[in-house]
């Protein structure tokens, strides 16, 4: 399959968020050749298509759990423990395989059509979520979740995730849209010593561990008293030196951050879901400055309640002016940036998350009708970053490829009926409700 989509703009989301005028993208069997100016592109054998509007990356959402789409809305106005306690573990020990199945068809078809194709899962019943992932075409990392509460095992759930890596190996399925990660979900919910078992584990795979950190002040109370931060248990555990991403990542020190940025650990920034559940501001200047790769996520459709990175930007953008008091703090380039080729970073990730020759193609296309860009696309390039990230967002999101398909056109999923996903989730949350 040959493809060249030629736009007047294409933001490659290259380290200096390079803005392209007249540029076109060019796909050979699911990853990008060339991306540069049309007056200098190659000879081209394969289909052309002459959009309008802007080209860039699909966003990558470094961590969420969209299964939850069946349990959006519940426990809303609860902080972070009440809401697990009260609301989610309950209503989640009565979902069956069918329904995480269900809430992640729905989760990813209204991920793509905010132009995310990327999506870092932490949740359960891998073999279901990664099937609905495969039927809507987007892409996922699935981080098997691994818990020690009543009724869960961590080692067999430990062990689940390392036969499935062992038998299919860490990325496989077309245009490698699965990924397989470890997903140890918190210090407060194992101990140090299982922390290092699911540590030694993924490090032998070479797999992503992705953990919750510091994402309350209430959460590691007894954690902080014994190791004075939960990145230093990790580090007294051995779970850094491999691939580590550490979700949420609010409450750190500046030895922490130096901690983070020594052993090369990812830090997925949910500023959305951190507000709703009053959980804090993460320290994101602080990070990048440290040179920490700094990616954006959603965290669950029950607790932020959507799945709308562009929205992240914006919140990640004002919660780091707002913090500091200083309105050059994080920029809309910088913003763009953290939810595709920082994203990408973060989860250790060189394949997605910027238009660059020899990355998967995966492709969002932004319509320009809309009073967003009233001031023209030949506006100077920091004018017209900014009306992307600060006024247009993901509404204007009309097509997306991963690894060169079609998967979103016109808005719409090409390959799930909107509708019937969303009824699947209507029956699933009645259900829920009358058990």
């Amino acid at each position: 399959m040959s493809l060249r989509l030629h736009a007047p703009v294409v933001l490659p989301c290259d380290p200096s968020c390079s803005v392209l005028r007249d540029a076109v993208v060019d796909v050979v069997d699911g990853r990008i050749t060339y991306v540069g100016g049309a007056a200098d592109a190659p000879a081209f054998d394969g289909e052309v298509r002459r959009l309008s509007g802007l080209l860039l990356p699909g966003l990558v959402n470094t961590h969420a759990h969209s299964p939850m789409t069946v349990l959006r809305g519940l426990g809303s106005d609860l902080p972070l423990l009440r809401w697990l306690k009260e609301q989610m573990w309950p209503n989640e020990a009565k979902m069956t395989a069918a329904d995480v199945g269900v809430g992640m068809l729905l989760g990813a078809v209204e991920m793509l059509r905010h132009g995310v194709t990327t999506s870092a899962e932490m949740y359960f019943h891998g073999p279901e979520l990664v099937s609905s992932i495969l039927a809507v075409g987007s892409r996922v990392v699935f981080g098997s979740a691994i818990l020690d509460l009543p009724g869960l095992s961590w080692q067999s759930m430990t062990s689940e995730i390392t036969t499935w890596i062992d038998a299919d190996g860490l990325r496989f399925g077309p245009g490698e849209r699965i990924e397989l990660a470890f997903g140890p979900h918190s210090a407060y919910t194992l101990t140090p010593s299982m922390l290092t078992a699911v540590a030694e584990e993924a490090r032998a795979r070479d797999a992503l561990l992705m953990v919750h950190v510091a994402e309350s002040p209430e959460e590691d109370i007894a954690q902080r008293a014994e190791y004075g931060s939960v990145p230093a248990l990790l580090k007294a555990s051995d779970v850094l030196g491999g691939r580590v991403l550490s979700a949420h990542s609010v409450h750190l020190s500046d030895d922490d951050i130096a901690l983070y940025a020594s052993y090369g650990v990812g830090v997925a920034h949910c500023p959305g879901s951190n507000a709703k559940l009053a959980s804090g501001i993460a320290r994101v200047p602080a990070l990048l400055q440290a040179g920490v790769n700094v990616g954006l996520g959603t965290d669950g459709p029950a607790s932020n309640d959507d799945l709308d990175l562009f929205e992240e930007a914006r919140l990640a953008a004002m919660f780091a002016r707002v913090s500091t008091m200083d309105a050059t703090a994080l920029g809309a380039a910088q913003a763009l940036l953290m939810a595709t080729r920082g994203g990408a970073a973060a989860l250790g990730r060189d394949d997605i998350g910027a238009l660059e020759a020899g990355r998967w193609a995966d492709v969002v296309h932004i319509d320009v009708d809309d009073p967003a860009f009233a001031t023209g696309l030949d506006a100077p390039d920091e004018q017209l970053l900014a009306n992307l990230v600060w006024a247009s967002g993901a509404r204007r999101v009309t097509d997306v490829w991963v690894a060169g398909d079609h998967v979103v056109a016109g808005g719409e999923s090409t390959r799930v009926d909107r509708r019937e996903a969303q009824a699947g989730v209507t029956a699933v949350a009645q259900r829920l409700r009358t058990t």
